[in-house]
């Protein structure tokens, strides 16, 4: 069995307001997309990845992060498509020509998550072994309130049941394939109903009998998607560089 990671880099980060995909943004002083390569370079479960990335950012990925950074688990990249779960389905057509077995496990994971640790790695990776299918979050903080058409409060589900998705999301191989398989016929027979994909695990939801469990993950895996986010990600980079130093902080 192999652990097999989907690195998803192939967004124009349009909410960035910058002409600067926010994946290739500097953090630090290296591209936000660095973070998780490195985080899959240094586990002891990851095998090798696939990234995914626009049609015309390839060989600069190629060049000026895989090959600069010394990224060697890298198995080849990939263009995405027009929307996330495209991406995802060419990274899984691609992973299906090359003969992956039914039990390996696939981690999906967005590129402008920089803050992946190996422990969380770790624990999704146990859940999928144990479950078929995960994905990380964390319980919510706040209060929500569902909207109703007119902008008013209509609803205020309980937040002790209620999780803030992140990735990576895993998957056994022949679960997550046949999802987007099935997925994809829908899609080209105009039969999704309106359905708005916005991750991985509500593929398996929609489209097959297995529960996705929830994996914990952690408060600071934060995702870049706004101008404000890098501020926060700038802080979190921070307190973990004074950690490594041996210091204390708040």
């Amino acid at each position: 069995r192999e652990c097999i990671f989907i690195l998803l880099a192939a967004g124009s980060g349009s909410r960035m307001k910058s002409k600067v995909a926010k994946q290739y943004m500097l953090l630090g002083d290296k591209p936000v997309l660095w973070y998780s390569l490195k985080a899959v370079e240094d586990s002891r479960y990851i095998d090798r990845c696939i990234l995914v990335t626009g049609k015309d950012d390839i060989s600069y990925v190629q060049e000026e992060i895989v090959a600069k950074y010394g990224v060697t688990k890298v198995d080849r990249i990939v263009a995405g498509g027009a929307q996330r779960y495209d991406s995802v389905y060419h990274a899984l057509c691609t992973l299906q020509e090359a003969g992956t077995k039914e039990d390996d496990l696939i981690l999906i994971h967005d590129g402008a998550r920089p803050f992946l640790t190996e422990e969380i790695i770790q624990r999704c990776c146990e859940d999928t072994l144990r479950y078929r299918a995960c994905a990380v979050g964390m319980p919510v903080k706040d209060t929500i309130k569902i909207a109703d058409d007119n902008g008013f409060a209509a609803q205020t589900p309980d937040r002790s049941h209620m999780w803030q998705i992140q990735t990576p999301q895993v998957f056994q191989a022949a679960l997550i394939m046949q999802a987007y398989e099935k997925l994809m016929e829908q899609e080209k027979a105009g039969r999704t109903g309106g359905i708005r994909i916005t991750d991985d695990a509500m593929v398996v939801e929609t489209f097959t009998e297995t529960k996705v469990k929830l994996t914990e993950g952690a408060y600071e895996n934060l995702k870049i998607t706004t101008p404000e986010d890098i501020v926060v990600a700038e802080a979190v980079l921070k307190a973990k560089n004074v950690d490594k130093a041996g210091k204390t902080h708040e």
